[in-house]
C-alpha cells in the first residue's frame, strides 16, 4: 500500500499559507522609494513629464554655441556633409547661432559633394583631377577660416556655397 501525500501540507520551498513574510531589507539611512505610478495614471513619478510629452530643450551656453559650430565647418573635412548635417539636426532649435552656423556649413559641404562629383566625370578627360585637387584645396581652406570665425563667435558665411538649406 502506498503513502498518499497530504494535500494540506507544505511543499519543501514554498511558505506557510499562514506564514508572514519575511521584513524588507534595511535602508540605512535612505528615503524610502516612492511606489510605483498607478497604471494609466499620467505623469508617472510627481516632478517627471508624462512619456510621450515633449520637453523643451535647454538653451546652450556661448562656449557651447561656439564649440558645436565650430564643430560642424571641421567635422566636414573628415565626414563631408555628415557632420554638419548630425550638428544641425541635434543642436538647431537649441542655439540660433548654431542652426545659422550649421545650415552655412551643411550648405557648403553640398556644394563640395558637388564638385566632386563634377570632378569624378570629367576624370574621364583628365581635366577632372584638376578639378578635384581644387575643390579638396578649397573645402579644407574654407571649412578652417569658417572653425576659426566660428570659435570667436563669429557668423561665417562661405563665399562659394549653393544656399539649397534656407
Amino acid at each position: 500500500m502506498t503513502q498518499q501525500p497530504d494535500p494540506n501540507a507544505s511543499r519543501e520551498g514554498e511558505p506557510d499559507a499562514g506564514a508572514t513574510p519575511p521584513p524588507a531589507p534595511p535602508t540605512y539611512g535612505q528615503p524610502p522609494t516612492p511606489p510605483p505610478p498607478a497604471p494609466g495614471a499620467p505623469g508617472g513619478y510627481p516632478g517627471q513629464p508624462a512619456y510621450g510629452q515633449p520637453t523643451a530643450a535647454a538653451p546652450m551656453s556661448d562656449s557651447d554655441e561656439r564649440m558645436w559650430a565650430m564643430l560642424a565647418h571641421l567635422g566636414g573635412i573628415v565626414l563631408g556633409f555628415l557632420a554638419p548635417l548630425v550638428v544641425w539636426l541635434v543642436f538647431r532649435e537649441r542655439s540660433a547661432y548654431v542652426d545659422d552656423q550649421g545650415k552655412e556649413a551643411l550648405n557648403f559641404q553640398i556644394a563640395i559633394l558637388i564638385g566632386y562629383v563634377v570632378g569624378g566625370v570629367l576624370s574621364v578627360i583628365l581635366i577632372g583631377f584638376l578639378v578635384l585637387l581644387a575643390v579638396w584645396v578649397i573645402s579644407i581652406v574654407f571649412a578652417i577660416m569658417a572653425g576659426i570665425a566660428a570659435n570667436r563667435g563669429e557668423r561665417y558665411r562661405y563665399p562659394v556655397t549653393l544656399r539649397l538649406i534656407k
